[in-house]
């Protein structure tokens, strides 16, 4: 099975390498995760293992969830996830059976899921970039306005609502956002951590998914076959 796992993002921190540089981290608790279910062609129509993480009380959690869970053979879990695979990676993979961070074993990048910071309502300037009018006289503390929008406020013929994708004020992030090739500078086994090089999307304690990274540029790709 290609290494993937369901964790918490600790927070971050700074750590000092071979050359004495500083590097900015992220911790996270990578694991450990159980095998809630194994899905085949020939019971489901696709094939994927579905991972669980982290123990939670069962007045926490419903009946069917429960239920789930127990065929495993395992307790109630707060988190699941369904990972696709193809039916020659599920060799091996049963119901039950425990992967912790010693899959990123040998990995030098990995790919990080989070769901992004929530900021709520936002302008335009904020989210997404725009430069704000003229502070010139005149402008009459309109700095911040996004500016006419003129023809593209409406799809004429069709609506009288704005084009659909048209950039204006309204809700910013929590969303799901992937950091993509991040180094993995460390690993502790023990309590099973995982730190990467740079920042991992949402918040401290948000949940996350760590996987080996599919797309790499060609000089971390050099560094990934070094390694």
């Amino acid at each position: 099975m290609p290494a993937a796992l369901i964790g918490r993002k600790i927070g971050m921190t700074r750590l000092n390498d071979s050359t004495g540089k500083n590097v900015p981290v992220t911790v996270i608790q990578a694991g450990p995760c159980h095998v809630s279910q194994v899905k085949t062609v020939a019971t489901d129509g696709y094939d994927a293992v579905q991972l669980a993480f982290e123990d939670v009380k069962a007045r926490n959690s419903t009946m069917p969830e429960i239920a789930h869970d127990a065929k495993a053979g395992l307790t109630p879990k707060r988190e699941h996830r369904e990972f696709r695979l193809k039916a020659d990676q599920l060799t091996g993979v049963e119901a039950g059976q425990l992967f912790t961070v010693e899959m990123f074993e040998g990995i030098r990048f990995v790919d990080v899921t989070g769901t992004s910071k929530g900021k709520g309502f936002a302008g335009t300037m904020k989210r997404h970039n725009f430069k704000g009018l003229c502070a010139s006289h005149g402008t009459e503390r309109k700095h911040r306005s996004q500016g006419s929008i003129a023809s593209h406020a409406t799809n004429r013929g069709y609506s009288g609502r704005p084009k659909k994708g048209k950039k204006m004020s309204g809700h910013l992030g929590d969303e799901r956002v992937t950091a993509r090739s991040m180094e993995v500078i460390g690993r502790d086994k023990e309590n099973n951590l995982l730190i990467v090089k740079g920042a991992v999307p949402g918040a401290n304690h948000g949940l996350v998914v760590i996987r080996e990274a599919t797309r790499l540029y060609s000089r971390k790709a050099k560094l990934a076959k070094a390694s």
